[in-house]
């Protein structure tokens, strides 16, 4: 089964082990091809491992890659764009999810384009636990190098003009969808 614009999605994120990381109730896509996964989440449930739940803010725009090793959540705040990267398996929808695996680092990156580097403890002591292999670490690293080229070039996703645009999208076929009802 395919996904399409205006499809409601469930969101998925395990860790190395096979346990469930993250889950995020309900995504709206607003763009499905063979490229990427684009879903909006706003006032979202999200569940955590641990047992916390909680929603989300604000609007954000994610983006799920088949072939890169992160995907990326925009968040629209009132002091601009902020994006946060999982360093993450390549995703895939399997008719019931999108689905990945979560690698510990992320990347978070203000409105300005500066970035920080998080969890690089948590990452080493994973690795160790979990038993990351040097394929695995070698894939992992050209995800994070990946990112933060992308980051520096400004390049799709980090273009605050094309979140701009694919929000406007967003309320725009939301806004049909509830003339429609």
């Amino acid at each position: 089964m395919e996904l399409k614009e205006k499809d409601h999605v469930y969101i998925q994120s395990f860790k190395h082990d096979g346990s469930l990381h993250r889950t995020w109730a309900c995504g709206y896509v607003i763009e499905a091809n063979e490229k990427r996964i684009v879903a909006v989440t706003n006032k979202t449930l999200v569940s955590e491992s641990d047992g916390r739940k909680w929603v989300t803010r604000e609007p954000a725009i994610c983006f799920f890659y088949p072939d890169k090793w992160y995907n990326v959540i925009c968040m629209i705040r009132k002091t601009g764009i902020h994006y946060y990267c999982n360093i993450a398996s390549p995703s895939l929808y399997d008719g019931e999810a999108i689905k990945n695996i979560d690698y510990d680092l992320d990347v978070k990156v203000a409105p300005n384009g500066k970035s920080i580097i998080l969890d690089e403890e948590e990452y080493e002591r994973h690795g160790r636990e979990m038993g990351y292999s040097e394929e695995l670490k070698e894939a992992i690293e050209k995800g994070m190098k990946r990112v933060m080229v992308d980051i520096r070039l400004r390049n799709s996703p980090f273009e605050h003009g094309e979140i701009w645009k694919l929000y406007e999208r967003y309320l725009k076929q939301v806004g049909e969808d509830r003339e429609k009802e």
